[in-house]
């Protein structure tokens, strides 16, 4: 059944996108050609600020596809992994997440089960032996509603049946992306339901600050967080948290991603590197820093904000250059780094641990998250 709904989905798209082909649209900064975006559903929407900046979104899994910020010699560059048509974003033809609003559940439920109240449900599953990113037909592969009311701002919207990928309750989701003149995108994202659900939305944008698709390891990073939450080898967690002190996990000084990456550390091992939830210092307070990462080959700086009490940093571990992406080039292993602000994994089943965050949305208590990447130039 997912095949056939896929191909008659991906049929649909190719048809469409080929005839719009025909009258090639003038291309964005990034070298885009919107005309290959747009089908009877999709579209190419291009954001850009008073410093020239540019960002373009599809409204097909509300994906970042491509975005152009100032390197230190004040040349355009494009900093994240997308594709050059929305037909390479179907998942019969590339089962990414490359630049994706994630929903309606960021990150891995343990076997794809949880209870609310007197009710235990059962969600599909994709990364054996659970359920990840909202299942097996997740966001990333649904098609947003979009509105752009001006060049800075993008509205997405999108309704979730109940019984979606396993879901209680009908949600209604709302995407609001801003590019703003200090040269951020700003992302709010907000869900409302008609019966107890469970919420988790984030943006799973891969970006490569070298801007050449090159390895990320050589990047600083800077993570605000004195903790994480282990995994296994399913790359579930185990229901701990551990201190990052003394492991390769201690990013409280901006370290190089690959300078303890190889290490033999059984949680690295777990997860191929780092694909790890970090427990972020403070409240949800959108001032809050959570990270930051640096390429010392281009100067570019991006700062990430959010709400929500945890991140998820994964580094392109499985990224093995099987999929081309703009220009046709191979994304290789560790070519991109994600960082994914969202309540902890598994939430509904790890009701124990400190600084744990409800994820139940209801109709009288709404789901949101406000996230910022910015981005600047460090000499």
């Amino acid at each position: 059944m997912k095949k056939t709904i896929y191909s008659i989905f991906a049929a649909a798209l190719l048809t469409t996108a080929s005839c719009c082909n025909d009258n090639p649209a003038q291309t964005t900064k990034s070298g885009l050609d919107p005309s290959k975006f747009k089908t009877d559903s999709t579209a190419l929407y291009t954001l850009t600020n008073e410093n020239g900046m540019e960002v373009c979104i599809t409204n097909y899994g509300g994906r970042i596809v491509s975005l152009m910020v100032p390197d230190r010699d004040g040349t355009m560059r494009d900093v994240v992994l997308g594709f050059d048509n929305v037909a390479d974003y179907l998942p019969q033809n590339n089962k990414t997440d490359f630049g994706a609003i994630i929903g309606r559940y960021a990150n891995r439920i343990d076997h794809g089960r949880f209870t609310l109240g007197d009710s235990t449900y059962q969600l599909t599953i994709n990364n054996d032996p659970h359920s990840l990113h909202g299942g097996v037909t997740g966001w990333q592969y649904r098609t947003f509603e979009a509105d752009q009311p001006d060049k800075k701002t993008l509205v997405l919207t999108l309704t979730s049946p109940n019984g979606d990928n396993g879901y209680p309750g009908t949600v209604k989701a709302k995407v609001i992306y801003t590019l703003t003149d200090d040269n951020a995108i700003d992302i709010q994202t907000s869900a409302t339901t008609d019966k107890p659900t469970i919420v988790n939305m984030t943006n799973h944008a891969y970006f490569n600050l070298n801007a050449d698709n090159s390895p990320i390891v050589d990047n600083l990073l800077f993570v605000a967080a004195d903790q994480y939450t282990p995994i296994d080898s399913t790359f579930m967690t185990t229901g701990e948290i551990a201190p990052v002190v003394d492991t390769p996990f201690d990013f409280n000084n901006p370290t190089a991603i690959g300078q303890r990456i190889e290490e033999q550390d059984t949680q690295l091992i777990n997860g191929h590197g780092y694909d790890h939830n970090w427990v972020l210092r403070g409240g949800a307070d959108i001032n809050r820093l959570a990270a930051t990462v640096v390429s010392p080959k281009t100067g570019i700086k991006l700062e990430v904000y959010t709400d929500k009490p945890g991140l998820q940093v994964y580094v392109g571990n499985f990224l093995d250059g099987s999929v081309k992406g703009k220009g046709g080039v191979a994304c290789e292993r560790r070519t991109a780094i994600c960082l994914e602000p969202q309540v902890y994994p598994d939430s509904p089943n790890k009701k124990d641990l400190p600084g744990w965050y409800d994820p139940t949305v209801t109709p009288e208590k709404p789901y949101a998250h406000h996230l910022v990447y910015k981005f600047s130039i460090e000499k």
